[in-house]
């Protein structure tokens, strides 16, 4: 379910943010710890307002959610006997907009940003303000970092693709060959360079990383990603010399260790995290 933990602090409270389908979604479990127990978020669930704006939620976002089961719980909303539960909500009318997860670290219930938000209001007005502020502070902070290191691999792998690709189709691919036989061999060199850098082909990393998204590049830091492209770079040369692929291997290892080792000690380097 998710992809990644982070964590932001309000008024003292670490609160969980994880991505649910590449959507974040934040603890009301760790936003009341400050106010009381789980029984906040069932009061609240009781509230007739709060049913009906989750109602209207789902019916904009879910279009599996089931608007008869919805309209049953607004009817009971506010009576003495009414209870509804997180994991109830969500079994009886297909809501995503709150999750419900099992486990003694990172459980609890958890709400799409839009309903945490309206959550924060019950707690309190204050609460509320300084949880858009930190969350906006997280979204900004992984902006620029993400801007930053897809920028410079995507840039960088453009500038080197055209010379790349180029010298594959000089020297390694044979004529009339077809499309899948040309994709084995782009895979093979893009294997060579993984296996240079990383020590793992991307079958390799997959399988070993089953639970992420994404492929071995995606994970990369902002020093292996210089060094990549420079590898890139090389490796047509090397090609163009005609080298086997196993020597041009150890040649690219040995250039790998070395960028990595130099750039590990720059200062300047240090300064683009």
């Amino acid at each position: 379910m998710s992809k990644s933990n982070q964590t932001i602090t309000v008024k003292g409270t670490e609160i969980s943010v994880i991505q649910v389908n590449k959507t974040d979604y934040i603890s009301l479990t760790d936003m009341i710890k400050s106010f009381g127990d789980e029984t906040i978020i069932y009061n609240w669930l009781r509230n007739r307002n709060t049913i009906e704006f989750l109602g209207i939620w789902e019916q904009i976002y879910n279009s599996d959610f089931k608007p008869i089961e919805f309209e049953r719980f607004k009817k009971e909303a506010g009576l003495n006997s009414f209870t509804l539960s997180p994991k109830k909500w969500i079994e009886t009318t297909h809501a995503i907009g709150i999750v419900s997860k099992a486990g003694r670290y990172g459980g609890g219930t958890y709400a799409h940003k839009d309903i945490a938000f309206e959550f924060g209001s019950w707690l309190s007005a204050e609460f509320k303000l300084y949880l858009i502020k930190e969350f906006q502070r997280l979204k900004d902070e992984e902006s620029r970092n993400k801007h930053l290191e897809w920028n410079l691999q995507r840039t960088l792998a453009k500038i080197n693709y055209r010379i790349h690709t180029d010298a594959i189709k000089e020297t390694l691919i044979p004529p009339a060959v077809t499309k899948q036989q040309t994709t084995i061999i782009y895979a093979s060199e893009a294997d060579l360079l993984n296996v240079a850098l990383f020590g793992k082909t991307a079958k390799e990393w997959r399988e070993q990383n089953a639970g992420k998204d994404g492929n071995i590049r995606d994970y990369a830091t902002l020093k292996q990603l210089v060094v990549l492209t420079n590898l890139e770079s090389i490796n047509p040369v090397l090609i163009r010399q005609e080298l086997p692929q196993g020597e041009r291997l150890k040649k690219l290892n040995d250039i790998a260790i070395s960028q990595m080792k130099s750039l590990l000690s720059s200062t300047s380097i240090k300064k683009l995290k």
